[in-house]
């Protein structure tokens, strides 16, 4: 399942290099740019008592800021994107709104070209973590639905940054190759103080400790560009092996994000994303959000 996804996210990178021949050639600006969309899509469904042929009632609802502010001087470039992207839904008779996403990161890559080239020294920064608190979900012996705490903002948090070498075509698409990069994992020390906590159990982190150190190597891409008119493709990857321990178990981080346009205000979105990290989880998390949304871009 790992090879798959890893061959589907080159696979796409691959194809926007091609797309991206044509809009290479545009400039960017001199200075600061910024834009920015924010979309926010909705997915209901409604069944009457007489319906019979099953299901339930449930209504849901997603946010995505995706926001741009790029530096460009000369031979020294610098991209920074933050994305907020955050859902919820609830069923009919469930006692809890649930999440179904919740992410809040920002990427940062500043280069200095070397002479004519697309190659560039580079440094890069991720950061990533959630806006909530994440529940684990039970029953009672009454069978009422009860909910744990499991996660909260800052817990996990990840903090990614190193020197590195970054290859850009233009502000939409590039690939940086950084393999010295330092890795912080950040937690809520009450999660790893539990009675029978074993090393390791959450995210990685060692008993009774509240912050985790790596150090590896880091291959982040992204790619933006137009399948057709109105339909665009956004692809974000990020790749990331820990030279301290298992270097063979690469991290995987990869989302998708398509958006077809209807008109300046109304848009249907299709969000694909699947994260590989044997520290939190030993299988992919894979989610897909699809619906019809209001979207503006400023």
């Amino acid at each position: 399942m790992k090879k798959i996804i890893t061959c589907l996210a080159l696979l796409l990178v691959s194809v926007s290099l091609t797309a991206q021949e044509e809009e290479g050639k545009e400039e960017q600006k001199q200075g600061w740019t910024n834009k920015g969309n924010i979309a926010l899509l909705f997915n209901q469904s409604a069944f009457n008592a007489e319906w019979r042929g099953g299901g339930t009632s449930n209504i849901a609802g997603n946010l995505l800021l995706n926001y741009d502010f790029n530096y460009l001087k000369d031979d020294f470039t610098w991209d920074n994107k933050i994305i907020v992207d955050y859902g919820l839904t609830k069923q009919n008779g469930d006692k809890f709104y649930r999440k179904t996403n919740d992410r809040l990161e920002l990427n940062s890559i500043a280069g200095k070209q070397i002479k004519e080239t697309n190659w560039y020294y580079s440094m890069f920064l991720n950061f990533r973590t959630q806006i909530t608190k994440g529940y684990e979900y039970g029953e009672d012996e009454m069978g009422e639905t009860i909910r744990t705490e499991r996660t909260h903002f800052l817990s996990p948090g990840y903090l990614q940054i190193g020197p590195g070498m970054l290859w850009k075509k233009n502000e939409n698409f590039y690939v940086n190759i950084a393999p010295a990069t330092s890795k912080l994992v950040f937690v809520d020390s009450d999660f790893t103080s539990m009675p029978g906590y074993t090393d390791g159990d959450y995210f990685g982190v060692d008993e009774g400790e509240s912050l985790r150190y790596e150090i590896g190597t880091s291959i982040s891409a992204y790619a933006k560009f137009d399948i057709v008119k109105n339909v665009n493709m956004e692809n974000i990857l990020n790749l990331y092996s820990n030279y301290l321990e298992d270097p063979q178990n690469v991290d995987i981080d990869y989302t998708m994000n398509m958006n077809m346009k209807i008109n300046d205000y109304l848009s249907t979105n299709l969000i694909f994303q699947a994260i590989y990290d044997d520290n939190a989880v030993s299988g992919f998390q894979v989610r897909e959000v699809f619906g019809l949304g209001f979207n503006y871009g400023f």
